[in-house]
């Protein structure tokens, strides 16, 4: 029957061979690799935007705001867009039509 302490120093020896052929392996991988990048003129860049990690385009807002589609009798104004303001709620609850501050 083999001892702990046996079974411990087979245990350390095939870690020390595994180490010793994954470094060899991988000196061939990466030189295989490097090969294949040269061949299909891959960048470190092109690797990084193929797993996700690439820069991503920025995102731009349009130059231009969005146009006006209600103007209130002070001169207020509101695109439609996001929630009716104050101005516009007040008039609409003392019974005014929204659509008659429609530009």
């Amino acid at each position: 029957m083999t001892s702990l302490v046996e079974i411990q120093n087979q245990i350390a020896t095939l870690q020390k061979q595994a180490e010793e052929i994954k470094s060899a392996e991988l000196a061939a991988t990466m030189a295989d690799i490097l090969a294949k990048m040269d061949a299909f003129g891959i960048t470190v860049e092109d690797l990084d935007r193929a797993k996700g990690r690439g820069r991503k385009p920025a995102v731009t807002k349009s130059n231009s705001p969005a146009p006006v589609k209600f103007r209130g009798p002070n001169g207020e104004t509101w695109t439609g867009r996001g929630l009716m303001p104050r101005w516009l709620a007040a008039k609409v609850a003392e019974g005014q039509n929204r659509e008659s501050f429609a530009v």
